[in-house]
């Protein structure tokens, strides 16, 4: 682990710019793997060829390794220590260099190398674990063929992957056995995966387009064996949908996915390996809710397009790590979209970049799709990577039209298959195929912030002439205090203030000035203006419509995200305007969510999406100072007022949607979605019957969905029902983790006025635990977004976050650092709420010890 002692130097930047090619590749290793949990041997051999014309050593990176022998070429080697790595003198221009180490698996608590998990033992190597396995030079432009052996107890770890297809298997005399595998793809290290458990399989095969026939399977514990047709399903279609729309056939004869209880991260895309956090494999109705359901087939389907955007092609640097994950949203994003309602996704979709990426780009963190440096690479596994490079690629398949942007990605495929590639050579390919510039719209990847684009339409009573005025402006960023004009592709049209009618077609505008014009003739009546329809552009778009228009484009627009973004803009002014006067009008937005309601057209999915109501923290984000105790005054009040005006369109809406049995489809989905919302609104409106309606539906539910519905709007209240729910929650599903995470998280969400005391309970529980990080992003994480608890003005829930965020650095820097960012965002709020959580961030600071990954959080936090 690297820590930093008392008054230690900062620890190194490392920048893009100063980017080098590697002094030596790696053409082959070879992994000879003695496993054990509590000492595992491993033996590396590797062929050497330097890089060009130069007398440097080889320096191979490791972490906490100490090398029991280096040989080159069979002979004892002229090497030494450098800050951990280990730099061999070599003369000649290629060589075998061997290298042996012991590491301690059971004592790996970061969960990056090799570690044990729940009997287990498995690896992560993104983004630099592969260093605390054996001597490697450890970068993704390096890429080599892999050969594994690995040896273990054979009753203990009974199952051994890795990557590739497997070679050959035997017995030991000893009660052990092994297994070789071979992965015929160059890749970088950290692809490398191995697994030893206990595992069984669910299998089935898969045969690709050109006739291959695969061999599938999803390894897990045997009791969760029965939980894995879901994921299962979701592999084989996406195999299919790969096919289909980008023409990826899959390159090997096996596809293994495991499943392990304490990850990082939410899956890895190993080679022919893919190895799974649970949460997003196992499922079945009783323990899975319709998020789960669709989280696993987004999150496998993302990993397995992987094999192609990230694997066959891999990322030259670090700097480029959007190259991979931000393709690989945006394709498993289009698989999600095909499987259900594509309107939904996008607004899902939508929804979780404005709640996370748009803050970060508005806070200390900011830092543009393609980064310049960084002190720790995994602090930058961001919604700025992930989330807003995949908003990139979309504008720029909106640039060029599906079959411009198919033809720039099978040249990209194409060209840099089995290497390590920039994100220019992605961008050169769409311009290439789609015979456009794109020179300015790189500045996406370079500049940090979210544009600003204001809309102004300008209309005379009686004309035939409507005029558009627009003009952008991208806010300063740390580092970036001025900004150049972005492309920024807008999807628009113009419909009748009176009749309704779309008077244009819907028109594409690329604004790529500070400022444009737009002028619309023919117009019959007063138009109405739907921009960035289908959030063509991830911006925020003033558009100065009145509280009327906006309800008449959520009761009319033929663009369903434009339906929904004019509901939430209705209900996000109003809420606005409450908070700064105190003000409360609340009739036109009670009105617009009540013609929803009544639209039988409407499917439910759409319609609980289209009535939920800003959240608290996206209110803030609007505000120039946060007060989130107005904040919650506001949003409740009008939750009460639509709860109470609406009470028979809500239980008729409740009523409506009652199953009789649990269906996984769109439309059970949909139904399940709005009866929870209901019930939320029915309790809002202070019913007497609320509690005991919403503990029918927790007990006769005979899914997690309804299950976790009835019990999210009970743990907010108080009644006697609530503190049954919860015990009756936890009695039964005590002894499956995942499950029990639900708990925790309901809770450190809950709106009551004692939440604060009710997690830093659930922090001494016995069941509580910051070694696994789901555990602890089931209550830390969830309660530092509650707003209101997280910000109470005492300011112990920025104490307890501080506490819990020390401890864990001592476990696992990773998580920790990434819980972090909620103390960030100090200057947002008045001047007695930030100095507390200043202090806290300081404190962090002045601990000896402190991890690069949580250093490099906190300070550029107190920037």
């Amino acid at each position: 682990m690297d820590v930093l002692a008392t008054n230690a130097a900062p620890p190194p930047i490392i920048r893009r710019a100063d980017y080098q090619v590697p002094d030596w590749l790696v053409p082959t290793i070879t992994l000879d793997v003695d496993l054990d949990p509590a000492a595992t041997r491993v033996r590396a051999t590797l062929e050497v060829a330097r890089n060009g014309t130069h007398a440097r050593a080889l320096v191979l990176d490791g972490d906490g390794l100490e090398p029991l022998a280096v040989r080159v070429d069979g002979a004892n080697a002229d090497w030494h220590l450098q800050d951990g790595d280990l730099v061999v003198q070599l003369s000649g221009d290629t060589h075998l260099v061997e290298t042996e180490v012991v590491i301690a698996p059971e004592r790996n608590t970061q969960l990056m190398g090799l570690y044990a998990s729940s009997g287990l033992l498995c690896t992560q190597c993104e983004a630099q674990g592969f260093r605390r396995i054996t001597f490697f030079p450890d970068r993704p432009d390096v890429l080599s063929r892999y050969h594994v052996r690995m040896a273990a107890d054979a009753e203990r770890f009974p199952v051994l992957l890795a990557n590739g297809d497997p070679v050959a298997a035997g017995l030991l005399d000893d009660g052990r056995h092994w297994a070789e595998w071979n992965d015929p793809f160059p890749k970088p290290c950290y692809l490398f995966a191995l697994v030893a458990g206990d595992l069984q399989a669910n299998r089935d095969t898969f045969v690709t387009r050109s006739g291959r026939e695969v061999e599938l399977g999803i390894w897990v514990r045997a009791a969760d064996l029965a939980k894995t047709d879901h994921a299962l399903h979701a592999l084989k279609t996406s195999m299919k949908w790969d096919e289909d729309v980008y023409g990826r056939e899959y390159d090997l004869d096996v596809f293994n996915i495991v499943a392990v209880d304490d990850f990082n991260f939410g899956a890895m895309e190993n080679k022919g390996l893919n190895i799974f956090n649970s949460r997003y494999i196992l499922a079945d109705p009783d323990t899975a809710t319709d998020y789960d359901y669709d989280g696993i087939a987004a999150v496998v389907a993302h990993e397995y397009f992987h094999n192609w955007s990230g694997n066959r092609v891999t990322c030259r640097d670090w700097f480029q790590l959007s190259l991979k994950e931000g393709f690989t949203v945006f394709r498993d994003q289009g698989f999600s979209a095909d499987q259900g309602s594509a309107a939904v996704k996008r607004i899902e979709d939508v929804r979780g970049l404005r709640a996370a990426q748009f803050p970060e780009d508005a806070g200390p963190l900011a830092h543009p799709v393609r980064p310049d440096e960084y002190i720790e690479i995994s602090n930058f596994y961001t919604a700025t990577i992930y989330n807003k490079g995949a908003e990139v690629i979309r504008m720029m398949a909106t640039l060029l039209g599906p079959q411009r942007f198919r033809a720039g990605s099978d040249l990209y495929f194409q060209r840099f298959d089995g290497t390590a590639a920039t994100v220019e050579d992605f961008v050169s390919c769409m311009e290439e195929a789609g015979d456009i510039d794109l020179a300015q719209f790189r500045r996406w990847y370079t500049q940090a912030g979210t544009p600003r684009v204001t809309a102004q339409l300008r209309h005379e009573p009686g004309s035939a002439r409507a005029q558009l005025s627009l003009a952008q402006a991208v806010p300063p960023t740390p580092g970036q205090p001025h900004k150049e004009p972005m492309v920024l592709p807008l999807r628009l049209k113009l419909f009748g203030g009176e009749t309704g009618r779309a008077l244009t077609e819907e028109q594409l505008v690329t604004l790529t000035d500070p400022a444009a014009e737009v002028t619309f003739d023919g117009l019959a009546e007063r138009p109405v203006l739907s921009i960035n329809r289908g959030f063509s552009a991830p911006v925020i778009i003033d558009a100065a419509r009145t509280p009327a228009d906006l309800a008449f484009l959520s009761a009319h627009d033929d663009d369903p995200f434009a339906r929904y973004e004019a509901m939430q803009q209705l209900m996000l002014d109003t809420l606005v305007l409450s908070v700064a006067t105190g003000r409360a009008d609340h009739r036109a937005v009670v009105e617009a969510v009540g013609n929803t309601l009544r639209d039988a057209a409407l499917d439910h999915a759409f319609v609980a999406e289209a009535v939920l109501l800003p959240s608290e923290s996206f209110i803030g984000d609007q505000l120039a100072q946060v007060d989130p105790d107005a904040i919650f005054r506001a949003r409740e009040a009008l939750r009460a007022e639509l709860g109470t005006a609406l009470e028979r369109e809500w239980r008729a809406a409740y009523d409506a949607t009652e199953a009789n049995r649990f269906e996984y489809s769109p439309a059970a989905k949909g139904d399940r979605r709005l009866r929870s919302v209901a019930l939320g609104y029915i309790a809002a409106s202070g019913a007497n019957d609320a509690a005991a309606l919403a503990f029918r539906q927790f007990e006769r539910a005979d899914n997690m969905t309804d299950r976790q519905g009835a019990l999210v709007t009970l743990a907010g209240g108080t009644s006697d029902e609530r503190v049954a729910a919860l015990d009756i929650f936890y009695n039964r599903y005590s002894d499956n983790p995942l499950v029990l995470d639900k708990w925790f998280q309901v809770q450190a969400l809950s709106q009551r006025d004692d939440t604060a005391d009710t997690v830093a309970e659930l922090a001494r529980h016995r069941d509580f635990t910051l070694a696994n990080p789901n555990r602890a992003r089931a209550l830390v994480g969830a309660f530092s977004v509650n707003q209101r608890a997280f910000h109470e003005r005492s300011g112990r829930g920025y104490r307890f976050l501080a506490d819990q965020l020390l401890a864990l650095d001592k476990l696992n820097p990773q998580t920790a650092a990434k819980l972090l960012p909620p103390l960030g965002r100090w200057k947002r709020f008045d001047p007695a709420r930030a100095a507390l959580m200043r202090a806290e961030l300081e404190r962090l600071l002045a601990v000896p010890g402190l991890s690069k990954d949580m250093f490099e959080q906190a300070s550029k936090s107190l920037d």
